[in-house]
């Protein structure tokens, strides 16, 4: 069976499924999107992504192309079709189809919307199997990184430089010598005092949908933590890394460099928060 695609108001195979050659999003970037995790046919952290959603179209200004109800049914009417379970469902929004010019289409010009999915492996059940090497790279990336936008050239060269090295993920490095993120990924550390930290949100990160979802779930636990940035100098000293994202969920990172971090193994704070998100993945998949 041909998986089936949404775009711009028709389901149809996406081997049929195509967009304008002058669809701003192609030609510019200019779009925003959202990649969400479907376990067991729940959308995991859906409100998150979709105010994330609204929030990102509303920096860019591109207006919403429908109503959040009206959404969520063409996003679980393509899992649905496409009989998914388990998998990774991503929704484009774009400004539209108009004549190549950089400012603005005039009015008239509606959001382009495109929805697929794909089956994907359940959530992983033994946190020492789910750990990745990482590298650390210099973060090129915009000025507006709280935006996720379809931008994401930098991204992906810094992705391609991990794999070339046998990584799984690239830490950048901003000029200063602080650790932003990863390329695709929220990063975490205990340092070297043993305090579990994560960035602060400003514009040099995405608001990550997983890593809010983490940390509200710290909260409720008890889970002491700071929002505080941290040097490239503190991250070769942590005792534990983790990434966190919708397709990662708690991942410990156990080499950055070619080092180990810490001992090299899934340290006790990345084990308890891999298992007190997954609680949250299998109970609490659409909490707000």
């Amino acid at each position: 069976m041909s998986r089936i695609a949404y775009v711009n108001g028709r389901y149809m195979p996406q081997r049929d499924a195509s967009v304008n050659v002058e669809d701003r999003g192609y030609q510019f970037a200019d779009g925003v999107y959202e990649v969400v995790q479907i376990y067991r046919g729940r959308f995991v952290d859906r409100d998150r992504h979709l105010a994330r959603l609204e929030r990102s179209l509303g920096e860019v200004r591109i207006a919403m192309p429908m109503a959040r109800a009206a959404l969520l049914h063409v996003l679980t009417e393509v899992a649905r079709r496409n009989r998914v379970q388990d998998g990774l469902l991503y929704m484009q929004v774009t400004r539209g189809v108009a004549r190549r010019d950089h400012v603005f289409p005039a009015d008239g010009v509606k959001p382009a919307v495109v929805v697929t999915v794909r089956r994907t492996l359940s959530f992983p059940t033994d946190v020492d199997r789910w750990t990745a090497r990482a590298i650390t790279y210099p973060d090129e990336r915009w000025a507006r990184c709280d935006i996720k936008s379809t931008g994401l050239l930098p991204n992906v060269l810094a992705r391609q430089a991990a794999r070339e090295q046998g990584a799984a993920e690239a830490i950048l490095i901003d000029a200063a010598g602080m650790v932003t993120e990863g390329a695709a990924t929220s990063l975490w550390i205990v340092d070297a005092e043993g305090r579990l930290r994560t960035r602060h949100l400003d514009r040099s990160i995405l608001p990550g949908c997983t890593r809010d979802a983490l940390l509200a779930v710290m909260q409720d636990a008890g889970v002491t933590f700071e929002e505080r940035a941290f040097s490239e100098a503190e991250l070769g000293l942590a005792q534990e890394a983790f990434l966190t994202s919708a397709t990662n969920f708690v991942k410990p990172i156990v080499e950055i460099d070619g080092r180990p971090v810490g001992d090299g193994r899934v340290g006790s704070v990345s084990r308890q928060l891999f298992a007190l998100f997954a609680r949250h993945v299998h109970g609490m998949s659409n909490a707000a």
